[in-house]
């Protein structure tokens, strides 16, 4: 098809099934494009000189370009270039927040006629590639004899693992879960992220030769001096864990619980895993009046999950506006849809406890003030605005810290930044530690799995100079480019 249609073609979303039909299970909510679908959008994309597109995507993914590919219905050809700059683009299509990235800086999008529909493109093609089988088997290359240690089997690790097993290094990855993923596997609900779909990309890297270390925890099974000792390089990639704190009264009352707890729990389940606080109901909405605190996307998996859950009311609270909000816009228009009511300029002030039990919160109206120093206006107290909401679960969403690495690993000289995340030298990617670099969460803080895949990206070119300058000191003749 014609380019530049978008005169003439409005903007179409895949369609979405019911609110009343997708809250009975864990299923994606959107079906997928046609042929004749994605091929339409696609021809809307008007070619522009200077494609902010891609200038705003994180791995500046060539997406006037396969768009094009796909309006001409070159969908092989589509689907290998969006892969030339992603190792997971049927994920990143599925969870990136498009409306703050690459959709939402889309010219026609500002000329007023909807962006093109960027993400359900990149989902459809690499979906039609596994499914034909144009996606190709991990092969590695030639050995080097040098092999290199991962620590975290998230978007960063396996982006690692992915790029440096294709170089032929020997590639070890160690998790402390019992499935490789991370936060995709654990952490996403199917309805966003069905974990086939992770699955798959897991075990391209087993068949390739990447060797996992599951149920593995560094500073228990082995320090971070081991792993040194055993491979030429290490790379920590662990993202960041530790949840923040809601320090109010009764906030140790049995009920209230951390988002990542209950996210793991419902997918565990979903995987079929005997989980014993779920089917005792610690961790099951099922019937319950269920209070989210918080306003990211983890926030908003989490009010989602429990309607899925059979959840007897759903409310989210959040200290700002909905126009402040840092979650996405469409993820909170889909929970609407789906029963959630959410709270504006509301905070826990208290959780009550009755026998133990939260029995509810005790919450404050909040209004917005001056701008903080990111500039966002900082909510404050209105006095005197207390009221309880009814609550026999509560869910901690205010974020992830990093976990204390340097004191779990055994590594006191291990650097870190005043939040807690490793220090690395930017150029390099390296820590202060001679041959461990790290990437993703654990470096940035908290961010999108777009921007761990484009660090272990870097991380991976980064890393395979160093190892060929450290081949090249030791064994010269066997160095190779």
């Amino acid at each position: 098809m014609a380019m530049l249609q978008f005169p003439k073609v409005g903007q179409v979303y895949p369609d979405k099934r019911s609110a009343e039909e997708r809250a009975r299970d864990f299923g994606e909510i959107s079906r997928v494009y046609e042929l004749a679908g994605a091929e339409e959008q696609s021809s809307r994309c008007s070619q522009c000189g200077v494609p902010y597109c891609s200038t705003h995507c994180p791995l500046h993914n060539h997406i006037p370009d396969w768009l094009r590919l796909t309006s001409e219905g070159r969908l092989r050809e589509a689907y290998e270039l969006s892969n030339a700059t992603s190792t997971m683009p049927e994920i990143c299509g599925r969870i990136c927040p498009q409306d703050r990235l690459c959709e939402g800086n889309c010219v026609i999008e500002f000329s007023g006629h909807g962006s093109v529909t960027i993400g359900s493109v990149e989902k459809y093609i690499t979906d039609t590639a596994w499914e034909n089988g144009w996606v190709e088997p991990l092969v590695p290359g030639p050995a080097r004899g040098q092999s290199i240690g991962i620590i975290g089997a998230g978007p960063a690790g396996l982006t690692v693992a992915d790029l440096m097993r294709s170089r032929g290094y020997e590639v070890h990855v160690y998790d402390r879960h019992d499935r490789a993923g991370g936060l995709l596997t654990y952490g996403i609900p199917g309805f966003k992220l069905e974990k086939p779909i992770v699955m798959r990309r897991v075990d391209r890297l087993a068949a390739g030769g990447v060797v996992f270390h599951q149920s593995f925890e560094v500073g228990r099974d082995a320090t971070l001096e081991d792993l040194r000792r055993k491979h030429d390089a290490v790379v920590i990639a662990t993202g960041v864990y530790k949840a923040r704190a809601i320090r109010a009264p009764g906030v140790g009352a049995e009920g209230v619980v951390e988002a990542l707890d209950y996210l793991t729990a419902s997918n565990r389940k979903g995987f079929g895993d005997d989980v014993p606080a779920f089917d005792g109901g610690a961790l099951n909405a099922a019937g319950k009046n269920v209070v989210v605190v918080g306003g990211g996307d983890t926030a908003m998996d989490c009010v989602r999950t429990a309607i899925r859950q059979g959840a007897s009311s759903v409310r989210c609270l959040y200290r700002r506006d909905r126009a402040n909000m840092p979650g996405s816009q469409r993820e909170v228009k889909n929970a609407e849809e789906e029963g959630v009511e959410f709270v504006w300029l509301a905070a826990p002030e208290a959780f009550h406890d009755e026998g133990g039990k939260v029995a509810g919160v005790k919450v404050s109206r909040m209004r917005l003030g001056q701008p903080d120093a990111s500039g966002r206006r900082a909510p404050e107290v209105d006095p005197g605005s207390e009221y309880r909401v009814d609550a026999d679960l509560v869910i901690k969403a205010l974020g992830f810290d990093p976990e204390e690495l340097p004191r779990l690993f055994g590594a006191q000289e291990l650097a870190v930044t005043r939040w807690g995340t490793i220090r690395i030298d930017h150029k390099t990617m390296m820590t202060s530690l001679d041959g461990v670099f790290a990437a993703g969460d654990i470096v940035r803080g908290a961010s999108l799995v777009v921007w761990a895949v484009r660090d272990g990206r870097d991380l991976a070119d980064r890393m395979h100079v160093w190892l060929k300058a450290k081949a090249a000191a030791t064994q010269p003749a066997l160095v190779s480019a």
